[in-house]
């Protein structure tokens, strides 16, 4: 079977933790209630910058609505199509949890997909945490959720975000109020954590945590720019230029257009 011919939806068999084969990371607590989570999916999104946050979400035993345009499953950055489980119309208004996961060519679409943009905004306005990870908070920034908050993303787009208004951080996870935004890819497990501990608790955070064996020991010193250096952190932004420049142009398209 080609790879490209497999689709997951949240309640695809093996898909993660889900259903019958869910874990419990700690006893229910009856004073906290089950969360819930509205998880944008766009065509060429970052598979991991949705699969790590959700893998930490399903187990806060919480209700995960995968939300796009339509249930037509979309692409992914490695060819495995995920299926929407509701769309924009009839996703819950009421989540704790608004996320918009990343993926360069995917959200500079997404910039300018006005339709995309008044949902969030809509859900923005509305939910508990307002989050992302990757290169997904510059869709929160066009649709004017950053303006004036702390702020990260991807390394090589960070410094897009105050074209939103937004204060640029370069940390791993940053918390500015309900608003809540990871670094590239990998981060997301990092914020998935950050997010089980204001709806759960630090305890139910830590137990996922093991319970996942999520104790990085990466085989490379090199993860960031300041630990790559600037050879390596060079040719990167040397190959994805174009890529960035187009995401910079349609940011500054939307932030035009917040500005009226």
């Amino acid at each position: 079977m080609n790879r490209r011919d497999v689709t997951f939806g949240l309640g695809a068999a093996g898909l993660l933790l889900a259903g019958a084969d869910r874990v419990q990371a700690a006893p229910a607590d009856p004073s906290r209630p089950a969360p819930s989570f509205a998880m944008l999916v766009h065509p060429k999104m970052i598979l991991l910058d949705l699969t790590g946050p959700l893998t930490v979400f399903n187990l806060t035993m919480g209700k995960t609505h995968l939300v796009w345009k339509d249930r037509s499953p979309v692409s992914t950055d490695v060819g495995i199509a995920v299926a929407p489980t509701t769309t924009f119309a009839e996703c819950p208004r009421n989540v704790d949890v608004l996320f918009v996961p990343g993926g360069l060519a995917g959200t500079t679409a997404l910039l300018e997909d006005a339709e995309t943009l008044a949902f969030l905004s809509e859900m923005g306005a509305r939910a508990r945490f307002v989050t992302s990870v990757c290169t997904g908070s510059l869709a929160l920034g066009a649709a004017g959720l950053l303006k004036g908050r702390r702020a990260t993303s991807h390394w090589y787009t960070r410094e897009l975000l105050p074209i939103f208004g937004a204060v640029r951080s370069d940390e791993r996870v940053v918390e500015d109020g309900n608003l809540i935004t990871g670094g590239g890819v990998t981060a997301g497990i990092d914020f998935g954590l950050t997010i089980s501990a204001r709806l759960r608790g630090e305890e139910w955070a830590k137990r996922t945590q093991l319970t996942l064996e999520y104790d990085p020991q990466p085989p490379f010193v090199g993860g960031s720019p300041a630990k790559a250096g600037s050879d390596a952190t060079g040719a990167v932004l040397h190959a994805r230029s174009k890529a960035i420049a187009m995401a910079r142009e349609a940011s500054e398209r939307a932030a035009a257009k917040l500005r009226g």
